[in-house]
């Protein structure tokens, strides 16, 4: 998504070049709104990896392999 946010970026940057200022324009309110559509994500990934490893510990970890072996 965030590769989607920078090509549409540059289509921008070169339609911006061109004297295409609507296109331009459009292009740029597109890109800002892909990017922070990935960085609520990104945050709500991250926020959920990090709870999710909470809730193990190393010493548990430890145990159930030794269990297995």
């Amino acid at each position: 998504m965030l590769r989607s946010t920078l090509w549409i970026f540059v289509a921008a940057l070169l339609a911006a070049v061109f004297g295409f200022l609507g296109v331009a324009s459009a292009a740029v309110w597109m890109a800002k709104v892909l990017f922070f559509v990935f960085l609520v994500l990104f945050l709500g990934s991250l926020l959920g990896g990090l709870l999710r490893r909470e809730g193990t510990s190393i010493i548990h970890s430890d145990t159930r392999s030794k269990e297995i072996s």
